[in-house]
C-alpha cells in the first residue's frame, strides 16, 4: 500500500502536484499562497509562488512593481533610498533631498563621506584649506570670515606672535601695552603666577600682581609694618615721611582713631590731644 502524502492544510493529495515546504511541512500551491504569500504594496495583488517577492521593512512588492516613485525606473538589484517609506532611486533621492556641497554646489550622494559645519555641507575633498588647498578632513581648523584654514596655514598667515615666547597665539591671549601675549606667558615678574583675569599693576614696564608689587615697592605702615598699596581707592595717612593704614592711625595710649582729628607726636608715637596733655 502506497503511503499518503497530503497538503498539511487542505489534506488533498500532493501526488503528481506541485507543492512547497514550509518548516518541513508540505503545502499545495493554493494553500501556501493563502497562508504565507504577501500582497504587493503597489497593485495589492497576491505575490504568487512563481513571482519574485521583494521585501523591505515587512513590506512586499512584485519585481515589476518595485519602481522609483519619481522616475518609475525599476529598483530591482539597484541601490535605493526611501522618503516617507516610499522607494526612490539614489539619483532621484539625491536631487530631491540630499545636501548640496557648499563649495562645488553638486549633490552629496547618500553614503558618501561629507563634512558639516554650522549648517553647511561639503564633499570630503571639497572642504579644503583656503591657503594650501589641501583637504582638511578630521584635522583642526579655524574659520576666518567666509574661509577655512588648517592650523599651520592660519598661524603663518594671520596669527599674532606672543611677545614672550614668539609662538603664534591661536586662541584667546592678552594684550598689554599694545603687545600680544599667551595667557600662560603673561606672568607676574615677581612670583611668576599668571596675571590673565587678575588685577595687576606695573613698574618700569614690568607687570606685577598686587601682592608682589606691594611687597616690593609699596611704603610700609609705621604701625603694623605691612605694605600700603594705595591701589583700588584704599586710603592711608602720610605725615613727615611716615605712612599709616587708616585703621592703624590710632593714639598710642588710648587707641582711639585719629583719622580726621588733630594729634600730637612724641618721638615715634602719635597721641590724641587728651593723652598728649600728660606728656
Amino acid at each position: 500500500m502506497v503511503e499518503r502524502y497530503d497538503c498539511s492544510e487542505c489534506q488533498e493529495s500532493l501526488y503528481g502536484q506541485k507543492y512547497l515546504l514550509k518548516e518541513d511541512l508540505p503545502y499545495c500551491i493554493k494553500c501556501y499562497e493563502k497562508l504565507f504569500s504577501s500582497n504587493c504594496e503597489v497593485c495589492q495583488n497576491l505575490i504568487g509562488c512563481t513571482s519574485k517577492d521583494l521585501s523591505y521593512k515587512d513590506r512586499h512588492w512584485h519585481g515589476e512593481c518595485f519602481l522609483c516613485i519619481k522616475c518609475n525606473q525599476s529598483l530591482v538589484d539597484r541601490p535605493f533610498a526611501t522618503k516617507d517609506d516610499l522607494p526612490m532611486c539614489t539619483d532621484c533621492y539625491s536631487n530631491e533631498y540630499s545636501a548640496k556641497c557648499h563649495a562645488c554646489l553638486k549633490t552629496i550622494m547618500p553614503g558618501s563621506r561629507k563634512m558639516e559645519h554650522k549648517g553647511n555641507s561639503w564633499h570630503d575633498n571639497c572642504f579644503s584649506c583656503n591657503r594650501c588647498q589641501q583637504p582638511i578632513g578630521t584635522r583642526s581648523f579655524i574659520q576666518k570670515d567666509a574661509s577655512y584654514y588648517c592650523l599651520p596655514c592660519y598661524e603663518k598667515q594671520f596669527a599674532l606672535k606672543c611677545i614672550h615666547c614668539k609662538l603664534p597665539i591661536i586662541h584667546g591671549g592678552v594684550n598689554y601695552r599694545d603687545q600680544p601675549w599667551h595667557k600662560e606667558c603673561f606672568l607676574c615678574t615677581g612670583c611668576k603666577q599668571p596675571l590673565a583675569g587678575q588685577r595687576f599693576t606695573s613698574r618700569d614696564d614690568y607687570a606685577y600682581c598686587l601682592i608682589c608689587f606691594c611687597n616690593l615697592f609699596a611704603k610700609k605702615c609705621a604701625h603694623c609694618t605691612k605694605p600700603i598699596s594705595g591701589l583700588g581707592g584704599s586710603k592711608y595717612i602720610s605725615f613727615e615721611q611716615r605712612q599709616w593704614h587708616n585703621e592703624c592711625f590710632n593714639c598710642k595710649r588710648c587707641c582711639v582713631s585719629l583719622v580726621g582729628r588733630g594729634f600730637l607726636t612724641s618721638d615715634d608715637d602719635i597721641l590724641c590731644p587728651d593723652c598728649g596733655k600728660d606728656m
